[in-house]
């Protein structure tokens, strides 16, 4: 299921972003040459931040020895592809009188963006929109599948939407964003528990003091544990290693539900700040779209019963990925 998904989301992001299909989900077509890439030097670089001596991945980078070597292959590999598209994209943009610009790309060129940025742009595109929505959708799915109750409180949420004239086959844009909020809870319970950046670093461009008062120097690394604070017992209580949608609840007026305001610096999942994620809404957008569609329609049973491995590398993913047995739900 994982594979599925993370070929989904390469598909949406590149249709977004770039204009094109890859067609990625006919799984008689082999792995995308980029993806391949990709995956290679997101390995080996997040590789680099685990290792205790720095100066080892330096000296095989400045010799080309190892997975130094490798990275730079996958890095030459991944620009070639990307700055084929880009020009593939520039020529189009030529030679038509008028074009639609829907695609993130489109605009950045005809904005005047070109070169090493809109590769830079491109890179961070795909990157940002593919392995992260796939991963938190997979461990949502498993944590379902181990939920009865909260799978069936989805389905009742969508029959509800069903009946105000909404149904699963028509989520509109203002009823995912606005409705579906247990959803919402359940996808925001997952990256808690399995978020797809496990850790993140920023460098200080200039010295500065953390408000508790550690001093930071310019060129300095702070870097911070999203995985680590979504366990922590002073932050979520003592249940904090449970799934549960309903801590993302307060109660409202006329002791109505609605969604709890976390905040972001506390749950940074999505960052915080001036560097918040761009693509948040549009990602929580897809996931409640495709979970809603999924979970309508289909039962998912993991083949293993063993809890699954996190693996934290630049997004973090499931070891081996999610094999399930898929059951199609009989409407009556």
């Amino acid at each position: 299921l994982q594979e599925v998904l993370k070929r989904f989301t390469y598909d949406t992001i590149c249709k977004v972003s770039l204009g094109i299909d890859p067609n990625c989900l006919d799984l008689s077509v082999p792995i995308p040459t980029l993806i391949a890439a990709f995956e290679s030097a997101a390995a080996i670089s997040a590789m680099r931040a685990t290792n205790p001596i720095y100066a080892i991945w330096k000296l095989k980078r400045a010799l080309n020895l190892g997975s130094e070597k490798q990275l730079k292959q996958s890095i030459n590999i991944l620009h070639e592809v990307v700055e084929s598209i880009i020009t593939a994209k520039q020529e189009s943009l030529n030679n038509s009188i008028e074009v639609e610009n829907h695609d993130l790309l489109s605009r950045f060129l005809s904005a005047g963006y070109d070169g090493e940025l809109a590769r830079d742009m491109v890179i961070s595109f795909i990157m940002a929109g593919r392995d992260t929505t796939a991963a938190a959708m997979t461990w949502l799915f498993w944590l379902l599948s181990t939920d009865h109750t909260a799978r069936e409180s989805i389905r009742s949420e969508l029959a509800s939407e069903a009946g105000s004239g909404s149904g699963p086959g028509s989520l509109g844009y203002e009823v995912l964003k606005k409705n579906m909020n247990y959803l919402h809870a359940c996808l925001c319970e997952a990256m808690r528990l399995y978020p797809p950046v496990a850790w993140d670093s920023k460098h200080a461009l200039n010295n500065d003091t953390l408000p508790d008062g550690t001093k930071v120097r310019k060129g300095d690394r702070v870097t911070y544990f999203p995985y680590g604070m979504g366990r922590m017992e002073a932050i979520w209580g003592e249940d904090r290693f449970r799934f549960k949608p309903d801590r993302w609840f307060e109660k409202g007026s006329n002791n109505t539900r609605k969604l709890k305001m976390v905040n972001p610096y506390e749950y940074p999942i999505f960052q915080a700040g001036p560097r918040v994620c761009l693509g948040k809404e549009m990602a929580f957008i897809q996931m409640k779209y495709v979970m809603a569609s999924i979970v309508n329609r289909f039962d998912f049973e993991p083949v293993s019963s063993e809890p699954p491995k996190f693996v934290p590398l630049l997004t973090a993913h499931m070891a081996g990925g999610l094999r399930v047995k898929v059951k199609e739900i009989l409407k009556k």
